[in-house]
């Protein structure tokens, strides 16, 4: 918890409007994509084709769209960001390594690196000073 504490302190003694930019557009980046999933499910079913054989890949259908939908909103508004990035780590995971296992594609690859990248920065700084977490919490 005393991490937790002393990372928000830097990031909020650090906290610069073009990081906070970054963080709305991953997190508008990240809900385009969710409803992308939800139009083009057909998108979701290739991507998954490479592991379909492994048990759960129903589930990971069930739950890629809805995490990219609720954890886009949460990270762009500040809101919970640290457990709404935990949460797209094993998508994004999955997304690096599916290029891996399945018909390699540069442009997906390096978008699912970025956005991996990305998410694991905010995972550390947080949301910073100009967020909804930081409001509630100088409102207590």
């Amino acid at each position: 918890m005393s991490t937790i504490k002393s990372l928000n302190k830097w990031a909020n003694a650090h906290t610069y409007y073009p990081l906070d930019l970054l963080r709305i557009a991953l997190g508008v980046f990240l809900f385009i994509k969710g409803i992308d999933f939800i139009s083009n499910s057909q998108i979701l079913v290739d991507l998954i084709k490479p592991v379909q054989s492994l048990a759960g890949s129903v589930i990971i259908m069930h739950y890629v769209a809805p995490a990219h939908l609720i954890g886009g909103i949460l990270i762009s508004f500040g809101l919970l960001t640290r457990w709404s990035v935990a949460a797209q780590l094993p998508l994004l995971i999955g997304a690096v390594l599916i290029n891996f296992f399945g018909e390699m594609n540069i442009a997906n690859l390096t978008i699912a690196s970025v956005v991996l990248m990305l998410c694991l920065f905010f995972l550390l700084y947080g949301s910073g000073k100009h967020s909804v977490d930081y409001y509630l919490k100088m409102q207590q």
